[in-house]
């Protein structure tokens, strides 16, 4: 049986980076995308944010509690999810078999490409294609 090398990448705060990207002011501070009632939820936050105990999940009444000066967005999911597309057409591109595990996650199977590529060096060029051409910070 053969192994695989699978490849997760994952975008940072990804919510919150797009946020960012479209007014350059947010960035630096603490914010939370999701419902800014008492009664919403945090769908993310920036690591501002996360310095104070806020997180994903968490109710928006706590959250503001935990972080009194957060920037509450509610967000836009059409607008995420025509980024995420971006990124995906990117990683579609250069890989021959990949996953997308979620709106911000891919796992991309780069078996064999050692014989002929550096693993590290063909994931860290793909990761600074998607940044360059997204401006969007991303992990693997």
């Amino acid at each position: 049986m053969s192994s695989r090398t699978i490849v997760h990448m994952d975008l940072d705060s990804f919510f919150v980076s797009v946020e960012r990207l479209k007014n350059s002011r947010l960035n630096g501070l603490p914010l939370v995308v999701g419902g800014g009632s008492d009664r919403g939820v945090v769908s993310a936050c920036s690591y501002e944010a996360r310095y104070y105990g806020v997180r994903s999940g968490m109710p928006s009444k706590m959250a503001r509690y935990l972080c009194p000066d957060a920037i509450f967005i509610r967000g836009d999911m059409e607008m995420y999810s025509r980024y995420s597309k971006t990124v995906t057409d990117i990683v579609a591109e250069e890989a021959h078999i990949y996953e997308k595990a979620s709106i911000d996650e891919h796992y991309i199977d780069i078996s064999g490409m050692d014989r002929f590529f550096g693993t590290y060096k063909w994931t860290k060029e793909l990761k600074d294609k998607i940044v360059k051409n997204t401006g969007l910070p991303i992990s693997f």
